[in-house]
């Protein structure tokens, strides 16, 4: 077998024209680029070079220089890919978010990693806690940002943010009118639209027997469009409501339980691909460093 470093040598001696040079480029002794060589001859069983002199490539050694700088071209631009991706500054990453984190936190930190490494392809997937842990679980992304997996589920949590639900209507609501954090007993008279984002939260249900019957939307915009049309109210995590429009407003819960935890969600027993500890790490830094989210659940840094 040839070797890909017994070529380089060849290489590095038909473009030098003598061994001597050839060998400081290398570093290695004349003598040890010259057995190389040879052997290399034994092998193919054929001269490269027209003399002892190495500055003049038979018909054979030409061809075989020309095939060996593409191979080792090649070869050195495959060791630089491989490189990149363990070191984080290549490869793609598919993440899995709600929506919330999804517009508010990861556009940041997104755009820095594109900007500071050309060759890393991202793809984000918005979409409900339930679906992430889905897609998380079958492999179809490596990265889910979403509320905590039921346990079971073969997937493993690290807690973020604590983000509390907020109670979003019109201005001219009713409820809008009310000057104290809202109650369950605030709420309960009133048409709520449901939504997946309060699952898990069983204090303010839509759907249970006291309630006035329930609207229910699943994607963010129908959810608000609804609300500002006067269908009714809803209930979404606080980071959901940054961005609502004038005419509506989020209004605080009494309830310190009404709250999700927000987290990286991980196929339990798994190991990031570098690029992905690199996301990480960059989203960490961000709720560390800023008062984006309303608690964080990270320790600080000391």
């Amino acid at each position: 077998m040839i070797r890909t470093q017994t070529l380089r040598v060849f290489v590095t001696v038909a473009s030098c024209g003598n061994i001597r040079d050839a060998a400081k480029a290398l570093r290695r002794t004349d003598s040890a680029v010259s057995m190389t060589l040879k052997q290399l001859e034994s092998d193919l069983g054929a001269p490269l070079f027209e003399t002892d002199r190495k500055h003049t490539l038979t018909a054979l050694g030409a061809e075989v220089n020309k095939l060996a700088q593409d191979l080792l071209r090649e070869h050195d631009h495959t060791i630089e890919r491989i490189i990149a991706l363990a070191e984080g500054r290549e490869g793609v990453l598919r993440i899995a978010a709600v929506p919330s984190v999804a517009a508010q936190l990861l556009p940041s930190v997104l755009s820095a990693m594109l900007a500071e490494h050309a060759g890393v392809r991202i793809e984000l997937l918005d979409t409900d806690s339930a679906s992430v842990h889905m897609l998380v679980a079958t492999g179809a992304v490596e990265l889910g940002i979403a509320g905590q997996p039921a346990a079971g589920a073969g997937l493993s949590f690290i807690a973020l943010f604590d983000d509390p639900f907020r109670l979003v209507c019109r201005r001219d609501h009713p409820l809008a009118r009310l000057a104290h954090p809202l109650t369950a007993q605030d709420i309960r008279a009133h048409r709520l639209i449901s939504n997946n984002s309060t699952a898990g939260y069983s204090g303010f249900d839509p759907d249970a027997p006291d309630h006035v019957p329930a609207v229910s939307a699943r994607n963010v915009i129908s959810l608000l469009a609804l609300v500002r049309a006067g269908a009714g109210a809803t209930i979404l995590p606080a980071l959901a409501t940054r961005s609502i429009d004038a005419d509506l407003c989020a209004l605080e819960l009494q309830d310190p339980l009404a709250l999700r935890t927000v987290g990286f969600v991980l196929r339990r027993g798994g190991i990031s691909s570098p690029i992905c500890a690199a996301f990480q790490d960059r989203l960490v830094a961000l709720i560390q460093s800023s008062d984006i989210t309303t608690r964080s659940a990270l320790p600080r840094d000391p």
